[in-house]
């Protein structure tokens, strides 16, 4: 009862699935590489663990930052990585099962997770801090200089 006939898809692969890439239009030159990484973005996002993105107050002049807040109660900071790896910031968690324990009933379950986020270019990872099962990421955004440049035409007769 209630039950809609068709087929079944998910929010997330009706997105991959509809996706038209958008850096391929011809004005938008040596874009490949985002592009990938946008893919590979998409592809790995399972959902866990959650996170929050959040723009912070600016402070005397200081760049824009940003904050990622993971919800990654039940890791200790041992069993948690952050790295950066071309443009990507990688939050990697891993649970080993403790095998000296004998469970009657197990609801948690050790898992591992990696959740990854493509960085602008100038994107500066500040630090992380591990506190309340809640992991937070700062970044700072700097304002990109304004390069102009006059190029030289040649002539050719």
């Amino acid at each position: 009862m209630g039950r809609r006939k068709g087929p079944s898809k998910s929010l997330r692969e009706d997105f991959v699935m509809s996706r038209v890439p958008s850096l391929s239009s011809p004005f938008l030159l040596g874009f490949d590489e985002i592009e990938r990484a946008l893919d590979r973005v998409v592809k790995g996002a399972d959902g866990y663990p959650p996170y929050n993105i959040e723009r912070c107050d600016r402070t005397n002049g200081q760049p824009e930052r940003l904050r990622i807040t993971l919800a990654v109660a039940g890791f200790t900071r041992d069993q948690l990585d952050v790295t950066i790896e071309e443009n990507q910031l990688v939050i990697r968690g891993r649970q080993q099962d403790d095998k000296a324990r004998q469970y009657i009933h197990r609801g948690i379950a050790a898992r591992h997770f990696q959740r990854t986020f493509v960085l602008a270019e100038g994107m500066q990872v500040l630090g992380a801090d591990l506190k309340n099962g809640l992991l937070s990421i700062d970044l700072a955004r700097p304002e990109p200089e304004r390069v102009i440049k006059t190029i030289a035409i040649n002539e050719h007769e």
